[in-house]
């Protein structure tokens, strides 16, 4: 199939790369030029292990543009852009109102049947009610039946971006004609997975319900984990016999410093939005927010009990990424400890593998520094649990771990974790 992906962020440069591992040609469009550049190169705009190699083997089959009449040619759309949060937790809608503007517009001489499939993660009615309803007006045709319109979230996590298009736990593709539901159907034949087919809204809520109950399963192993450290009781291994339940499962009972990435705060916030708007009053999920955004400070708390007062004194910090194997600094945990200790006066020396410029730019005073620097501070912060920080050399240092770093835990002359 001819497809086309509209933005080259995480989701649309997997997304497309992956379909053209399938034998599609596919067409790569954003705004930004240099990511657009990036791509025609043989390269990926973001870090995600294993994709340099899946792009330069489909180069063939790979073409980034700027150029949205492109899309004419094509006879898929997926829309991969963004939908970050307004101030009130809620989605804002300008990067997906202007992508259904630019497919209509391209739509608009063709005569082909065209099938517009949204992966971005957008609110139950949004698809049917804003992407369908601008494409319309900007096309001058008609939703099922001059084009087709369809919601397909996207379950990619940063890291596993790769392994997690070729191997889905399931796809899920909302229709509401069967022209379209064939389309998919035909698309995504040769992935051996359970396949829902919902309608769009079903299809839509189903990828906030999944990430708000991974959110909300986080919160809960940390406040569990909170408890347990007051009992003096190792938090993983409670969840070890907790998740042996095959009615629980073990995933996701990982406690620590709480959950960041572009997805789940953002999708808890837009639900929470969404259900308030609808006169609902969504306590769990406030729950789950506020636990998150307190959990990070207890990394200070337990530092505090050994270095009571951080003016002046030298704080290293290992990881600023949201999670291990990404470039990806969106509501990482790393953002509040570090405003915290700046605020207290601290010198903070930081080390990650891909984020530092990305961090240095939000905070300038910090100082960047290589592993071992990190590790000559008073006392070190372990904030991601990148795989190399298992091969450092802890001893003699106090070290405050927010993510259970093996190495750390053995060898450390003072070893706290933040809930175990």
């Amino acid at each position: 199939m001819r497809i086309s992906i509209i933005g080259c962020g995480y989701v649309g440069t997997v997304t497309g790369t992956g379909l053209a591992e399938f034998g599609n040609d596919v067409l790569l469009v954003d705004i930004d030029e240099e990511k657009v550049d990036t791509l025609n190169s043989g390269r990926s705009p973001i870090f995600e292990p294993g994709l340099d190699e899946l792009i330069v083997k489909n180069r063939a089959r790979l073409h980034a543009t700027v150029d949205f009449r492109g899309l004419e040619y094509s006879d898929i759309s997926f829309i991969c852009v963004g939908t970050p949060s307004k101030d009130d937790g809620s989605m804002d809608l300008r990067y997906i109102k202007s992508a259904a503007e630019d497919i209509g517009k391209a739509l608009e001489k063709k005569t082909d049947f065209h099938l517009v499939v949204v992966k971005s993660t957008v609110v139950p009615g949004t698809t049917e009610e804003v992407v369908s309803a601008t494409i319309e007006r900007a096309s001058n045709k008609k939703a099922f039946g001059d084009f087709g319109v369809a919601m397909n979230p996207e379950f990619l996590r940063e890291g596993t971006a790769v392994e997690d298009f070729f191997n889905p736990d399931r796809i899920v593709f909302g229709t509401e004609d069967e022209r379209s539901k064939r389309i998919l159907e035909e698309l995504y034949k040769s992935f051996d997975c359970p396949k829902l087919s919902t309608g769009i809204k079903t299809a839509e809520m189903i990828k906030y319900v999944s990430n708000s109950f991974l959110a909300t399963k986080i919160s809960f192993a940390n406040e569990i984990g909170n408890i347990c450290k007051r009992l003096g009781i190792d938090t993983y291994k409670v969840f070890e016999g907790v998740g042996l339940d095959n009615r629980i499962n073990p995933s996701f009972f990982r406690a620590g410093i709480g959950f960041g990435g572009s997805c789940f705060p953002k999708d808890v916030r837009a639900l929470i939005a969404k259900a308030e708007e609808l006169g609902e009053h969504p306590q769990i999920l406030r729950a789950a927010i506020a636990m998150n955004d307190e959990q990070p400070l207890k990394l200070i708390e337990v530092l505090k009990k050994h270095v009571p007062d951080l003016k002046g004194r030298k704080i290293g910090v290992l990881g600023l990424t949201f999670k291990p194997d990404t470039d990806d600094i969106r509501e990482s945990r790393a953002i509040p400890i570090l405003e915290r200790l700046i605020e207290e006066g601290a010198t903070v020396v930081v080390y990650d593998p891909e984020a530092m410029d990305t961090f240095k730019k939000l905070f300038p005073q910090i100082v960047r520094a290589t592993p071992e620097e990190v590790l000559n501070t008073d006392a070190v912060l372990i904030v991601t649990e990148w795989q190399e920080f298992e091969d450092l050399n802890y001893t003699g240092k106090i070290v405050i771990d927010g993510r259970r770093v093996e190495k750390a835990r053995k060898g450390a002359a003072i070893y706290e974790g933040v809930c175990w």
